[in-house]
This record gives structure tokens, sequence and C-alpha cells, in this order.
């Protein structure tokens, strides 16, 4: 449980609120690596495959780099949270929103929008760890967070929201507009 002395926050991490919460990020991450690659199936054969080609690749370097942090904090991922974030990535490969893959549909542009709010709160992720004191650190021995990797992160998180706003608008028309 998380505590301050006279309203102040120390400068050690609180883990029995810090790993769960990782560990949420993590299964949304897992998902988010098969519902890129579920775009990346969907937008095939157009001028945008390539970009969710690299967000994919991006996002998996993230969960990688994700897992490794949850590692380093001494923890191990939660067995159970990692097996219904399997589950539910088996489901996205799928493609529920954009089962047919169709790119003037509404559920293409439902697809693209559950991108952005997985990038979102990809984008939550790095901005509440940059918010933590530099120093905090998970106990003796145990470092804290680099702070250049996280800001590197959430400059890539915002570069892919721009990327996939950029698609969603580029293509609405497309999707809503008659001939």
């Amino acid at each position: 449980m998380t505590s301050a002395l006279n309203g102040v926050p120390g400068t050690r991490l609180d883990l029995d609120t810090l790993l769960p919460y990782l560990d949420l990020h993590l299964a949304g991450a897992t998902n988010g690596v098969r519902l890129f690659n579920a775009a990346r199936i969907s937008w095939a054969g157009t001028p945008h495959e390539a970009e969710f080609t690299r967000m994919r690749k991006e996002i998996s370097d993230e969960r990688t780099y994700l897992k490794k942090l949850i590692r380093t904090l001494g923890h191990r991922p939660s067995r159970i949270k990692m097996g219904f974030a399997r589950v539910a990535s088996v489901v996205a490969e799928f493609d529920p929103l954009n089962p047919l893959r169709r790119k003037a549909t509404a559920g293409a542009q439902l697809e693209l929008e559950a991108l952005q709010s997985l990038l979102r709160g990809k984008e939550a992720l790095w901005l509440t760890l940059l918010a933590l004191p530099p120093g905090a650190t998970a106990g003796a021995g145990r470092p804290g967070f680099d702070r250049a990797a996280l800001e590197r992160l959430l400059a890539a998180s915002r570069e892919q929201q721009d990327a996939v706003t950029r698609v969603m608008t580029e293509t609405a028309p497309a999707r809503f507009l008659v001939c």
C-alpha cells in the first residue's frame, strides 16, 4: 500500500501496486502486437501496410522492454494475466472488428479507433512512470527507471498515434462518402 509521510511521497517504489499495474500493461502489449498484425493484414497492398508493419515491430520491441523492466524490478509477470492476454491476442488475430479486412467499412474505422485506444493507454503508462521521482528505486540493489528510455518510448507512442490518426483521416472519405 502506498503511503506518504507528511503528505510527501517517498522515493521507494510500491511494488505491491506497481507490479500488477505493469503486468496489466504487459498483457495489453501482448494483445497490441496481435492487433497491429491484424491491421497490417487489413491494410496489405496499400501505402499504409509498411506503417502497420513498422508499428507492429515497435510495439513488439516495447513489450520486450516492459517485460525486462518488470524482471529488473524482481518480478515475474503473472502467469494468469499472461495466459488471459494470450487468449485475447488469439481473438485479436481474427480481428473481430474487421473480420473481412475491408477498408471501406465501419469495422475498419473501429479497428483504427481501437488501435488509437491501445496507443493512448501505452502513452499513459510511460507518462505515469515518468511522473515518479527520478531517484525512485525498487529497494536496495534494484534500480528504478531509465528515464531516457521512458522518454523515447513516450515519443514513439505519440508518433504511432499520429501515424494511426493519419491513416484514419486519409481513409475516412472512402468509408463514409458515396460516389
